[in-house]
């Protein structure tokens, strides 16, 4: 969507087209859209159509607010849930202690928008579509402290006593996913904000594939946070005093953090080192996406008493059932293993999970667990059941002794023996 065809929308015309729509029941939306366009230009019905959509996707994420904001497909897809914004803000405003904000690279302008409910705010990005709509999207959440500004953040003379800076992108190299593929890079907004001495910098939750040496960051806190165990984002935190471009020192590794919304509970690293592979127990443990992304998976073995299954992916084992917030027990149920050597060959995977899938009811999921097997889960779809809540989960993994067909059952939380007081904070 272009600059004007969005100004085209914010009209009173474009307003009632938007409304039109978006009352109609969405299975007839062609026959609504048709008779619109007899009415109106075409080009303005085709918006509107893509915005009730993008609308009707965003609700998951901003709730009522949702049906009066404006997106774009990549601002929305690049969007965090609201609660994400608001946990955020909680934190700068227990620990910063700061009035005046700057917020540069809007992305899709809800982060900025969000703080300017308690501080003021100077956002700014150089995208006038993005600007523009930060400022519709600004009257729908009443965010009366937000100054918005169309400029080069490079150049920007900022005077605020913190600085945001949004850096999460579309991932490959394309779009720009690395970190310091885009403009502006990551190595230039560290410095920014390090100029300053409090801030955060916003980021993809992968940022430990595409920027493994998070030291040179400088950054105090490293923190992946997920809602609903959907990984949303990484956030370099920056808590120190102001001034300081020195180089950070080799030792200073940015503490790692993993927060789970919307219960709130946090696992902080204390360096643990990879735990050892372990033959398939009882029980499988798939921990939360945020503590997989933030490398805890140490943490969380010592906590439920367990190990990985394959020492390049996520899922741990254990011969007992414990409940901990960070990862979903599951009881072992049959596993089905493949010849060794079986990951590098596709057919033999897919042949794999036809043995394990046939003459039994549909599973909810089909989870490829390990890195580098060679299978789509979606070529397995017809054996979902997705209206039966308890039905089985089967992860395709690497064990020790090959790879591996596994059912499980998700144990309920009453069942299981909490883990010990204190392993989290």
């Amino acid at each position: 969507m272009d600059l004007e065809t969005f100004r085209s929308l914010l009209t009173d015309e474009g307003r009632s087209v938007l409304a039109a729509l978006q009352h109609a029941d969405p299975a007839g939306e062609a026959r609504t859209a048709a008779a619109l366009r007899r009415e109106h230009a075409d080009e303005l019905v085709t918006a509107a159509v893509e915005q009730v959509r993008l609308r009707r996707a965003a609700a998951g994420r901003f709730g009522e607010f949702a049906p009066r904001m404006y997106f774009t497909p990549d601002g929305l897809a690049l969007s965090s849930h609201l609660a994400v914004a608001e946990y955020k803000l909680l934190r700068v405003v227990g620990e910063m202690g700061v009035v005046l904000i700057d917020a540069m690279c809007l992305g899709g302008g809800h982060d900025a928008t969000v703080l300017s409910w308690s501080h003021y705010t100077a956002a700014v990005d150089p995208d006038p579509l993005t600007v523009e709509m930060a400022a519709a999207n600004r009257e729908v959440l009443d965010a009366p402290m937000l100054i918005l500004r169309r400029e080069d953040v490079m150049t920007f003379d900022s005077q605020g006593e913190a600085v945001f800076i949004d850096l999460k992108r579309h991932p490959g190299p394309v779009r720009g996913g690395a970190a310091e593929a885009g403009h502006p890079p990551l190595s230039w907004a560290s410095d920014r904000v390090r100029t300053t001495g409090l801030g955060w910098i916003r980021l993809a939750p992968d940022v430990r594939r595409t920027l493994p040496d998070l030291a040179a960051t400088g950054a105090d806190e490293a923190e992946w946070i997920s809602y609903g165990g959907e990984a949303q984002e990484a956030v370099l935190w920056y808590l120190g005093a102001g001034g300081d471009l020195e180089p950070p020192a080799p030792t200073q590794v940015p503490v790692r953090k993993a927060t789970l919304l919307p219960g709130g509970a946090s696992l902080t690293g204390r360096g643990l080192p990879h735990p050892a592979v372990r033959p398939l127990g009882r029980y499988l443990y798939e921990p939360d996406p945020a503590v997989v992304h933030a490398g805890l998976l140490a943490e969380v073995a010592e906590e439920v008493h367990g190990g990985p299954v394959d020492p390049d992916g996520p899922l741990l084992t254990a011969d007992a059932p414990h409940r901990t917030p960070f990862a979903t027990a599951h009881r072992v149920t049959d596993v089905l293993r493949g010849e060794d050597g079986a990951e590098d060959r596709g057919e033999d995977l897919r042949d794999l999970l036809r043995r394990a899938l046939s003459g039994g009811r549909g599973v909810a999921r089909i989870v490829v667990a390990s890195p580098g097997l060679d299978v789509d889960p979606e070529e397995f779809a017809q054996h979902l059941a997705p209206v039966d809540p308890d039905a089985p989960t089967l992860f395709l993994t690497r064990t020790d002794g090959g790879p591996a067909a596994v059912t499980v059952q998700r144990v309920p939380e009453a069942t299981a023996t909490p883990v010990s007081a204190g392993s989290g904070t």
